[in-house]
C-alpha cells in the first residue's frame, strides 16, 4: 500500500473512531444520570378525612388515632436504585470493526486514481506517450475522471508534437542533403575546372538561395505551430488582399502559359493577419499556376455560405490520386510526376495552418474534366451590395 492509502486511511479510521466514542460516550452519560422516580415527590399530608373513625362505644380511639397518624406519617420506603449501567462495549466494537473496514475500502477507492495518475506521469516522463487513464478512471464520475481524460489529451498531443518534430528532423535532413550535395560538387568542380569557375559559382547561389528559402518557411512554420492564437485578430477585406495577389499572379501568368481570373464580390470581410493569409492563399495559387495546363485558366472564386466564406482556386492540371487528397497538406509531400522537385512540400503545409488558425479549413478535391479545387473556409460574411455590383459586371464581361 502506498503512504497516500495509510494517510487517507487512518484519517478516516480516527475520524470514525472518535464519532463511535463520542456518541457512545453521551449515551452512557445519559442512561447513568436516569434514577426511578420517587413516590415521596407524590406524598401529600394525611387530612383528618384520612383517619379512619374509632367504633362508637370503644374507649381507647385517641390511642388508636396516635398510631394511625403516625404510621401514616412516616415516608414510604423504597428499595435503593441499582447500579448505572456499563459502557456499551458490544456495540463500540463492532462501530469499531466497522469503521475500520469502511475506512479502507474508503481510502483505497479515493487513493487508486491518483496512484495511476503517479504512475502515469512516470511512463510519460519515460518516453510511453502510449499511456491512457480514461479506461481505468471509468468509474469515477468526478473531477478525478475530468483530469484522467485530460491527461489522456495532453498525452496524445505531446505524442502527436513529437512525432511531427521526429518525422520534420528526418524530413530536413533529407531537404538538406540533396543541396549541399551540389554545393560540395560545385566546390569540386570549381577547383578541378576553373574556367568553369562562374558555372560553379552560379551554381552556388542557387543552392544557397533554396537553402535560405527552406529554412525561411520551416521558421515560419515553426512559429504557427508554436502560437495557439493568432496575434492579430483586426478586420479586413479579404477581396483587397486577393487584389493583391491577383496582381502578381497576372504578372507572372504568362511565363507559366496560363491566365488567372477572379469572380466573385467586391468586398468580404474576415478577422485575422493579413500577412499570413495572403502568404496561404499565395501558396495554392502558385501551385496552381505551375501545373495547370498551357494555354488554360487559373479561377478563383469567392462565394458565401451559410457564415462561412469559401475560396476555391481551381486549375486544369493532372489532379491528385484519390488517395493523396489529404497528405498533400503534409509537410514535405511532393509528386514528382507533377513536377514536384522545384519547391520544398512546405507551402500547402503553411496553409492548412494558417486555416487552423483562422478558425477555418483547406481541403482539395479532384474537378470533373481533370485538374484540382482546393477550397478554403473562412468565417466571414460577403457585403451584399457588392456581391450585386459584381454580378452585373459579371453579366456584362459573359455578354461581351
Amino acid at each position: 500500500m502506498s503512504r497516500l492509502f495509510w494517510k487517507l486511511f487512518l484519517t478516516i479510521f480516527v475520524a470514525q473512531v472518535v464519532t463511535v466514542w463520542s456518541v457512545g460516550a453521551l449515551f452512557w452519560l445519559i442512561h447513568s444520570t436516569e434514577t426511578p422516580e420517587m413516590e415521596f415527590r407524590h406524598f401529600q399530608p394525611p387530612t383528618p378525612q384520612s383517619f379512619p373513625s374509632a367504633p362508637e362505644g370503644r374507649r381507647g380511639g385517641l390511642a388508636e388515632f396516635d398510631r394511625s397518624f403516625d404510621q401514616s406519617r412516616q415516608a414510604p420506603h423504597h428499595p435503593a436504585p441499582p447500579d448505572g449501567p456499563g459502557l456499551p462495549w458490544i456495540p463500540l466494537s463492532v462501530g469499531l470493526i466497522f469503521s475500520l473496514l469502511f475506512a479502507a475500502l474508503l481510502a483505497r477507492h479515493l487513493s487508486r486514481p491518483i496512484l495511476n495518475l503517479s504512475e502515469a506521469f512516470k511512463a510519460v516522463a519515460d518516453g510511453d506517450f502510449d499511456v491512457r487513464l480514461s479506461e481505468k478512471m471509468r468509474n469515477h464520475r468526478d473531477e478525478l475522471a475530468d483530469l484522467g481524460r485530460q491527461f489522456d489529451q495532453t498525452s496524445a498531443r505531446l505524442q502527436q508534437v513529437l512525432t511531427g518534430q521526429r518525422r520534420l528532423l528526418h524530413d530536413v535532413s533529407h531537404e538538406m542533403r540533396s543541396p549541399l550535395a551540389r554545393i560540395q560538387l560545385a566546390i569540386d568542380i570549381a577547383r578541378q575546372q576553373p574556367e568553369k569557375a562562374e558555372a560553379s559559382m552560379q551554381r552556388l547561389e542557387r543552392e544557397t538561395a533554396r537553402i535560405d528559402h527552406l529554412v525561411e518557411e520551416l521558421l515560419t512554420l515553426s512559429r504557427m505551430e508554436s502560437n495557439a492564437s493568432l496575434q492579430s485578430n483586426e478586420p479586413l477585406d479579404l477581396v483587397e488582399i486577393l487584389q493583391d495577389l491577383l496582381t502578381d499572379a497576372r504578372f507572372e501568368a504568362p511565363s507559366h502559359h496560363c491566365h488567372v481570373n477572379y469572380h466573385g464580390p467586391e468586398h468580404a470581410t474576415v478577422r485575422g493577419h493579413a500577412v499570413l493569409l495572403h502568404r496561404a492563399i499565395e501558396n495554392v495559387v502558385r501551385n496552381a499556376m505551375r501545373h495547370t495546363a498551357q494555354e488554360t485558366c487559373v479561377e478563383i472564386v469567392l462565394t458565401q455560405r451559410e457564415d462561412m466564406l469559401c475560396l476555391d482556386v481551381m486549375d486544369r492540371g493532372p489532379g491528385v490520386l484519390e488517395g493523396a487528397l489529404e497528405i498533400i497538406f503534409e509537410p514535405f509531400v511532393r509528386f514528382a510526376e507533377h513536377g514536384g522537385n522545384d519547391g520544398h512540400g512546405l507551402g500547402l503545409a503553411i496553409s492548412r495552418r494558417v486555416m487552423q488558425l483562422h478558425g477555418g479549413s483547406i481541403r482539395a478535391r479532384n474537378r470533373e474534366g481533370g485538374g484540382l479545387c482546393v477550397e478554403f473556409r473562412l468565417p466571414g460574411a460577403i457585403d451584399r451590395d457588392s456581391l450585386e455590383i459584381d454580378g452585373s459586371r459579371a453579366s456584362a464581361q459573359t455578354r461581351e
